[in-house]
């Protein structure tokens, strides 16, 4: 039987677009599971509407992002990777967050792994460097580079996000597969991608944009005043809210 999951990364404390995409793909025949590859809370401010929309689903396995393990660690005390108005915004963020969410983000793991119909998953949020550690953003990926990364990998599908654009790479050793953002985009759309796995392990690999009423979300940075909104909403969302003033 052909299994089929979907794919979320990116939400960004991004309550409507999520709400989008879960509306939408309860709506689609014989989802198997949802993978959710990080960074469910930062940029976006709607951080506890996020966590309570994720708790009501069970069949969602989730790997840890950076924004998240920023945040946890000013929660914990440690010093996070973020500076600046960066790091501001992430204070801000774990201030608000409830605290009945801390177990479960404490016990998100870097890495998840899968197999269906023979095909083995591997699920993190952005490539990792030796020692477990997030490597910088390559703004121009290749397969060379990519298969050089995971070349001691058994996996023959790798999914990761960060980067908020869609990779679909395909080698002689593996696919490559980020389904952009669903949280962070120029347009009011939620992206993801949904991956099919038939009997004999042939993969088809299919991205969605689901359109959702992104306004409230966005003049919410000014009555909140989310620190570095103005850097957010120019680099994340295209400056969208100056069509609602």
């Amino acid at each position: 039987m052909e299994k089929k999951i979907a794919i979320l990364s990116d939400i960004h404390g991004n309550y409507s677009a999520l709400k989008a995409v879960f509306n939408e793909i309860d709506q689609e025949d014989n989802i198997d599971h949802l993978y959710c590859l990080g960074d469910l809370v930062g940029i976006g401010y709607e951080t506890n509407e996020v966590l309570d929309l994720l708790f009501t689903r069970e069949n969602i396995t989730y790997v840890m992002g950076n924004h998240d393990e920023a945040i946890l660690d000013i929660i914990l005390g440690r010093e996070p990777y973020s500076k600046k108005g960066e790091k501001q915004h992430h204070e801000w963020i774990a201030s608000r967050l409830d605290r009945k969410f801390l177990p479960f983000l404490l016990k998100l793991p870097t890495t998840a792994v899968a197999e269906y119909n023979g095909k083995r998953l591997f699920f993190v949020h952005y490539h990792l460097d030796q020692y477990g550690n997030f490597l910088p953003v390559d703004y121009d990926p290749t397969v060379e580079k990519l298969d050089f990364l995971y070349r001691a990998s058994d996996a023959d599908i790798v999914c990761f996000g960060h980067h908020h654009v869609i990779h679909h790479f395909k080698t002689m050793k593996r696919l490559y597969l980020n389904p952009c953002s669903l949280g962070c985009f120029h347009k009011p759309l939620a992206a993801y991608a949904i991956l099919t796995i038939g009997e004999q392990g042939e993969i088809h690999v299919t991205f969605r944009e689901v359109p959702y009423d992104n306004k409230s979300f966005l003049l919410g940075y000014s009555k909140l005043n989310v620190p570095d909104a103005d850097y957010i909403l120019k680099m994340f969302h295209g400056n969208q809210h100056l069509n609602y003033q």
